[in-house]
């Protein structure tokens, strides 16, 4: 939850802290350079960590009938495609001008597809958990809404992109600060 919650607030002090760039238009790989970039690539490197662990936490911990590997290795997969971004964005446009942009789309590709498909991967599993069946209608409607505005972003050109991005974005990182708050809220219950 720290990594979570350090990425949100890194992401949303860029966007005050840079008058360079106008919030509503820019994405926000346009914040990893330049003023910033560094603290944005480093958060973006802990959510990375940050999504693969909590992946692999939820199979580690499940024992219901649909427990299954595909879901962390998804979120695994997301969180490479989110650190290829931060990493690939401190050096490549530099180094490698021309495989930059290459590198940069398949990573963030990686990363919305990955995470928005073991989301909803994530919250199916969970409606067979013992414990989570609350939470997991919650996790399962959000993750769904998470998968349609993802696609409505990339489909739809209508609205500002920086906008529609960082609206995805917020959907994503709130889904899976619900998952790792629920999660801790039930290991508090079973070990106290």
């Amino acid at each position: 939850m720290v990594a979570l919650l350090l990425f949100v607030a890194v992401a949303a002090w860029t966007q005050f802290a840079r008058q360079d760039l106008d919030w509503v238009r820019a994405t926000l790989s346009l914040y990893l350079h330049g003023p910033w970039g560094l603290a944005l690539r480093t958060a973006y490197c802990l959510l990375a960590l940050a999504i693969a662990l909590l992946g692999i936490a939820m199979y580690r911990h499940g024992i219901g009938p649909r427990r299954s590997a595909a879901a962390p290795l998804l979120f695994v997969c997301a969180g490479l495609g989110l650190a290829g971004v931060a990493v690939g964005d401190s050096w490549l446009p530099e180094r490698a001008p021309l495989a930059w942009p290459l590198v940069h789309g398949l990573s963030a590709m990686t990363a919305f597809l990955c995470a928005s498909v073991a989301m909803l991967l994530q919250a199916w599993y969970l409606r067979r958990e013992p414990g989570w069946q609350r939470s997991a209608a919650v996790l399962w409607w959000w993750a769904w809404a998470a998968f349609i505005l993802l696609w409505a972003h990339v489909l739809w050109r209508g609205p500002p992109r920086g906008a529609g991005q960082k609206l995805v974005i917020a959907v994503i990182v709130g889904w899976l600060l619900w998952l790792a708050w629920a999660g801790w809220r039930r290991s508090r219950a079973h070990n106290g």
